[in-house]
Order: C-alpha cells, then structure tokens, then sequence
C-alpha cells in the first residue's frame, strides 16, 4: 500500500509541472549555473499566457517580456566580464524564482559519443582513465560548474531535459564527462575565470541521430526515413502516453553515487521459485535484447530459469557464472539473494556468485536474474562459454546458456522508471510504433538532449565521435559539417566555436573504415571556427576507450586557448597541405608543422603508403627536411599519390617538434 501512494504522490507532482499555466523553468536554469560572460544571454520558459515577466540579475541588468500565447516567452538579459556569485531573480505574475550562487564566466558544451560520455572514474575494470582516483581526489575547482543532461529520446523536439548545474568536487566530477573536465580544468588554469560545461553524450550513437528531422531531411537518403519518422509522430505519442500513464519513481533527485542502489519496483516475487511464469516470452542467452525480442529498451527486465544438475551436486557450495551484464543485477537462488552489482559501468564485468549449500537442497534449483540497463545495449551479453553452473573447486559443468523465461518490468526514460504490473504481464500489452523510437534513430538525440539547450549561451561546442560511423562512413564528410550547421543555425548565436577529437586507431576489424572517418573529420577543419585535436599517438588499439582522457582534453583547449582566448601557443599537429612530385619523390608541405617536424616508425612500420597512377600501394620511406617531408618508395618510380595512416589501427609516426601528432590524410582524390 506504501508503494502505491508513492507512485501516486509522484505521478501528481509530475503532472503539475505540465498544467498549462504553471511557471516552468527549463532545468537547464539552476543555482550553480554559469552564463556566458559579455553577452546577452537567452532565458526562456513556460507561464500563463499574457503574464509579464521580469528577469534581474544583481551585476545591475533587468530584461522584461510577456508570455505569448501558447504559453511560452523568452527574452535577453545582457551580462558582464566573469565574476561572481550572483543571483538571478525572475517574476512571472505571482510567482518568483530565484537562483542562486550564479556565475559569469565561459560556457562549452560537450556531446558525442562514448569517449565523451566516459566518466573521470571510467568503467572499470576494462575501460579506465589514467590516474583516475588522483584525478578523482584533486577535482576541487568550486567555480567549475558541470551540468549533466539525463539520456533521453525523443520524436520531436523537446522543451526541457533532466539535469542539475552542481559545483566541480570529487564527487561531481567523477561521474562527469573526463574529456571534458580536463578541458574545462585546462581552460580555468589558464583565463581563470568560472567555466561552465555541460555534458550532453550517449556512448555507441551514430551521427545521424544528433542531426535535427529538418536539416537531416534535406539529404536525398535520408528524406525517406525522415518522411516516415514524421508520419510516426501520432503513434509515438501513443506509446509514449501509455508509458507515462504508468507510476512513476523519479530518481533524478538521488545522489550519483548510490543512484541505483535499492530500488523496489514492487516485483520482487519475480526472484520466488514458486512464482508462475508459465506464461513469460523466452529468450536464448547470451544475448543484448537489443538483437532479440525486446528489442531497444531501457530498464528492468527479469530471466528465469530452472537449472537441474546431478544428485551427487546436492548438498554442496555452488558457483554461478552469468558471464557480463549490462548494465546492473540482482541475482537469485530459489529466491535468495546470491549477489549483485548496483553500480553504473560495470557492464563488461563477468558475474560470478557463489551458492551456499544450505541452498542446495534439491537438484533442480530456480534462477532469478533482475537486469537494470540505463542506456545502449541491456541484458545477459557475454559468451555461452561464460554461463554456467559448477561445484566450488569443480571443473564438471552445466551450461546457463540457451532458453530463458524474462518479463519487462519497469521502463526508464530521462531519470524516471515507469512501472509495469507483474501480474497479467502488462509490457505485453505496449503499444509497437513502426520505427524503433532508440538512441540510433536519425534525429533523436539532437531531439532529447540537444534540442532542450538550444538558445542557452555558449561560447562553443566539443564533439567526440565517430566510431558508431565506421562501418558506412562515406557519409560523414557530409554529416558532419551539416550538423555543425544545424547547431549552429539552431543557436543563432552565428559561428560559434567548434572543436572535435578525431577517432584514435581501434581494431574494429576488417569491414570497418575508420580511417575514411578520421578523413572526414580532417576536411571538416574547412568549416570556419573549427578545431581538432588528434589522437593517433594515445590509442589503445584493443579497447574503444583509450585511458589517456588527459591528453585529449587538453589538446581541445588548446584550440580554445589559441583561438577564443588569444594565447600564443601551438595549438594543433602538423595538417597536410599540399604535395609536389620532385623525379621519384613526393614533397609533402603541411600547415601548423610548428618550429619542424618529427618522424619516428611505429613498431617498425612508418605507416605511409605511396603509388602511382597505377593506383598500386606500397610501404613508404620517410625523410624530413625542416618543415616538408619527403616519401619515396622503390617501387614506385613516378609518385602520383601519398596515404598516411590509411588504415584501422596504426599509430602516430608524424609529429611537430612540439609532441603534437599529425592528422591521417591522403593526397589524392580516388575512389576506394
């Protein structure tokens, strides 16, 4: 009875923020928060239409506006150079909102995907930062502000997202973006003035779906899905209202830390052996649920299996091996709790539970699995190899893997579950939509987590993705610079600055091109006030997630340094200019090459490929000469086109005097 009150108490506060004429204020509005300093920064919301609204800041800056007619108004209040804290007062009718401990200073927002999204305290045990727990303890910079945006997708373009502006200690910024922390610390180390950064990734996400349905819908490929994604719209409202028509626990509120910890969704009858799940769909295991039957969805879902082993078995210690789980789990033996881990990012770790004898009393025993995914791919992942049951000490065996019984239980969706009857099997009973409503669907994040913070102001934006691309990436040379159009356009706040990572060498294997991606992004550098940072030189080529975060984020800042901050710095490795054939060499000249250039191969290998109008490629030889490099080859007698790093997973060999490495390129213009 105590559940459902409180799944009643927080359907009514939620809804009260969507009654027409309430005062909403985007949450991207908050104590902690900083605005752009010298500007004139945009504040919006949601009132009673004709309402006057009155904004004031203590630096002596007042803007007024009424509220329109749909009910929403916004309006410009100019600040001045960096300092703080202040307080901003806004009157909507009879109501007052005040924030508090509000600074001025230099705004950057950080999207992407995973190696953007990856925390300062990283996803251990596989995917780590570099002296993270020093890191960790020595994040205290009070007037660094980090606003977190909650995962979210959407079909249309969203007023509000999940989030909270909170001041920069070991507790806040462990759980944010390390790449950009460093950047964001590099900065205040150098202008010391408040920055603030927002972090707004979703790690495993392709380009496509951070493009808005209107400047996406303008390439020939794209308009049909964008066509049907827009005659959608009336059925995704009716999945979504349904979802929402369920009780909801908010956890937006709970501390990062122990966010996942203890949560009841009222079905831990689930875990009872003598539960009836004669009814329950099933699904073969290892498996993401993503590739199954469920398909994209976040939240809990429970499997259920009997396992029988042979008498001999009975009264002694067992051990269950699920393999990895993505994301948490509780797990259970005939309905006691054997382990689990409550934990955000430790998705890659296998699960390994001991079973007290004392629960070995039969040989058939019930398997209870409660998965809680958060976001990306969700389940029981690993190998079949991985899944089994055994005797403490034993190598006999029983495979876990193959049919499981499983029930969805409760839908996550920006930092709210909504909570589904275990009886009847109410999931069962969702509504489907015609295009999977995912976080790799064209235009769904720009929709979920970009859209809600258009018009905040920013002095820029810092992108690093890539790798979801690599498999189709003829498209990114295109994509990209649309998207930072699209942005742009969207902020109007003109050209703001734009600095990216190119994507570190990876063995993403044989049908990947990620090589075709790191090109792109190199062209890219055409689009006015852009920056890129390489990364060929601090690759991890076996893990995704290269640890060197450090590295990363500063070499971002120094862009930012350079460009938006006037410091005279080297800002960027050496970028491929132009070539000029000399007899049977190819003459190499390159901008920012800084006070020379560096070579040194790469486990022996110099990772530059020379041909001629043969198209025919081979391994190069290498000589610098001041601020040209000079590539050659034996084989080849007429040179007519030089590649650098044209591969997956090589290394920086190329570098200014300055430690900076150079970005891939090639020199001719064929077709692959």
């Amino acid at each position: 009875m105590k559940l459902v009150i409180l799944f009643l108490a927080m359907i009514g506060a939620a809804m009260a923020d969507s009654k027409p004429d309430a005062v909403v204020m985007p949450s991207i509005f908050s104590d902690n928060m900083v605005l752009q300093q010298k500007s004139n920064v945009q504040f919006w919301g949601k009132a009673k239409p004709g309402d006057s609204v009155f904004i004031s800041g203590s630096w002596n800056a007042s803007a007024k506006t009424k509220v329109n007619d749909d009910g929403l108004w916004k309006t410009k209040i100019k600040t001045i150079k960096a300092g703080g804290p202040y307080e901003v007062k806004i009157k909507i009718g009879d109501s007052t909102i005040v924030f508090k401990n509000v600074m001025l200073g230099e705004v950057w927002l950080c999207s992407g995907q995973s190696n953007m999204e990856m925390p300062l305290e990283g996803w251990p045990p596989q995917s780590v930062i570099q002296n993270s727990a020093e890191e960790i303890k020595d994040a205290n910079y009070p007037d660094i502000r980090l606003f977190n945006v909650t995962k979210a997708v959407s079909n249309t373009p969203e007023f509000n997202c999940a989030g909270r502006w909170a001041e920069c200690d070991s507790q806040t910024a462990a759980k944010f973006s390390a790449t950009g922390y460093f950047f964001g610390r590099e900065l205040y180390k150098n202008i010391k003035v408040p920055v603030g950064l927002i972090s707004s990734p979703w790690g495993g996400t392709p380009i496509e779906a951070w493009i808005s349905r209107e400047y996406l819908g303008k390439l020939d490929q794209y308009k049909p899905v964008i066509e049907k994604i827009t005659s959608m719209d009336a059925e995704v409202k009716k999945v979504n209202d349904w979802i929402q028509s369920h009780p909801v626990i908010d956890v937006s509120s709970k501390d990062a830390e122990h966010k996942w910890e203890n949560l009841e969704f009222g079905d831990s009858s689930c875990s009872k052996p003598e539960f009836n799940d004669e009814n329950w769909k099933t699904m073969k295991l290892p498996v993401y649920w993503e590739n199954a039957a469920i398909g994209n969805f976040d939240g809990i879902v429970w499997f259920r299996k009997k396992v029988e082993f042979p008498k001999e078995w009975v009264g002694k210690d067992l051990v269950v091996e699920l393999g990895p789980v993505d994301d948490m789990d509780r797990s259970y033996v005939n309905g006691a709790l054997i382990g689990g881990i409550e934990k955000a990012g430790f998705y890659q770790l296998p699960r390994v539970y001991n079973v007290p004898k004392e629960l070995v009393s039969d040989s058939v025993l019930s398997l209870a699995v409660r998965v809680l995914d958060i976001g990306g791919f969700g389940g029981i992942w690993g190998n079949n190899v991985k899944m089994q049951i055994h005797p403490k000490g034993s190598e006999e065996n029983i495979s876990l893997a193959g049919d499981w019984k499983y029930l969805p239980t409760a839908e996550y969706k920006s930092d709210k579950f909504y909570v589904y009857k275990v009886d009847g099997q109410e999931f069962n009973s969702r509504p489907k939509s015609s295009i999977d409503i995912s976080p790799n669907t064209p235009t769904m994040l720009y929709n979920g987590m970009i859209a809600p913070l258009v018009s905040y102001g920013i002095r820029g934006s810092l992108w690093y993705q890539g790798e979801t691309n690599v498999g189709q990436p003829d498209n990114y040379k295109t994509l990209f610079p649309l998207m930072i159009k699209n942005w742009r356009d969207n902020w109007g706040e003109g050209d703001f600055s734009f600095y990216f990572v190119q994507i570190a060498p990876f063995d993403y294997g044989e049908s990947a091109r990620s090589y075709i991606i790191r090109e792109a992004q190199f062209l890219t550098l055409s689009v006015p006030n852009t920056g890129m940072a390489v990364t060929l030189d601090i690759a991890t080529v076996k893990n995704i997630h290269p640890p060197d975060k450090q590295d990363v984020g500063k070499r971002l800042a120094l862009w930012a340094l350079a460009k938006n901050y006037n410091k005279k710095i080297i800002y960027s490795g050496p970028l491929y200019k132009a070539v000029k054939i000399v007899k049977n060499k190819a003459v190499l000249s390159f901008d920012e090459a800084g006070t020379g250039l560096i070579f040194k191969e790469s486990g022996g290998e110099t990772n530059f490929l020379i041909a001629g109008k043969d198209k025919k490629f081979f391994k190069a030889e290498v000589k610098v000469d001041g601020k040209k490099l000079i590539v050659f080859s034996p084989e080849v007698k007429q040179p007519a086109a030089v590649r650098y790093e044209w591969n997956n997973e090589g290394e920086a060999t190329l570098f200014s005097k300055e430690q900076l490495p150079a970005s891939t390129f090639k020199t001719d213009n064929w077709d692959e």
